[in-house]
């Protein structure tokens, strides 16, 4: 159980976006927390154990510069509370590099991590960086990666991913974790994994993402896609009880 942010803001200082965003949603992961911003050339990224307020001052949030963003606070439910684990990940592949924030539990991962490539080097000891790894090792295009790792992967799964110029946002088929959009307006679009990080950014909620839906964000606009999976709907009491 984390917080994710997601930000896809030209004319916008993403880094801020996400940090703010990331402040309301502090409630849901204390122990980590990371920002990867993208200005349309290059992926940076800043991420270290402890609270937000502690890890982001002025002089990395201004080092953090793009108008694309993704960012998480992390709740360890897989994998040691180390900074290894501390997201946003940066992956590497054939089609771009992109930055991975991962709020859920899988629960098929011991399954998933043997059908990686056996060169495949994993940091990391979390369920997170096997998905991620998952769409490393895909085919097609980013969106058609994204589809066929969410048709294998099974539990909770709310997921933001940036590329150097695109933002994606992809729910579980249960939807077991949440997902909202909100629009800053002028082709500005935020996702977060509730609605009062939207309202602490300015932005205005439009709709939770539907079980099963990939949302892409570029300055051409935004695609849906929905992956068509057997899953009954799922969400998680905590987020009425425990996070409420």
């Amino acid at each position: 159980m984390c917080g994710i942010t997601g930000v896809f803001a030209p004319g916008h200082d993403a880094a801020r976006l996400a940090f703010f965003g990331l402040y309301a949603l502090q409630h849901r992961g204390q122990e980590s927390a990371g920002i990867a911003v993208s200005d349309g050339g290059t992926i940076r990224s800043h991420r270290e154990m402890g609270l937000l307020s502690a890890i982001f001052d002025e002089d990395i949030l201004s080092n953090l510069s793009g108008y694309i963003s993704v960012g998480h606070t992390r709740y360890s439910t897989s994998g040691s509370s180390i900074v290894v684990n501390a997201q946003p990940l940066l992956e590497s592949s054939e089609i771009g590099d992109f930055a991975f924030a991962h709020n859920g539990n899988l629960t098929n991962t011991d399954e998933l991590r043997e059908t990686l490539a056996p060169t495949t080097i994993l940091q990391a000891t979390s369920d997170s960086e096997v998905l991620a790894k998952l769409i490393v090792e895909g085919a097609g295009t980013l969106i058609d990666r994204i589809c066929s790792v969410m048709r294998r992967a099974r539990g909770a799964y709310s997921v933001v991913l940036c590329t150097r110029d695109e933002l994606y946002g992809f729910r579980d088929p249960w939807g077991v974790r949440p997902l909202c959009l909100g629009e800053l307006g002028n082709g500005a679009y935020v996702l977060a994994s509730e609605s009062c990080a939207l309202a602490t950014v300015g932005a205005k909620y439009i709709r939770e993402l539907e079980r099963g839906e990939v949302v892409r964000i570029t300055k051409s606009g935004l695609e849906s896609r929905t992956v068509d999976v057997d899953a009954t709907p799922g969400l998680c009491m905590f987020e009425y009880i425990y996070f409420a």
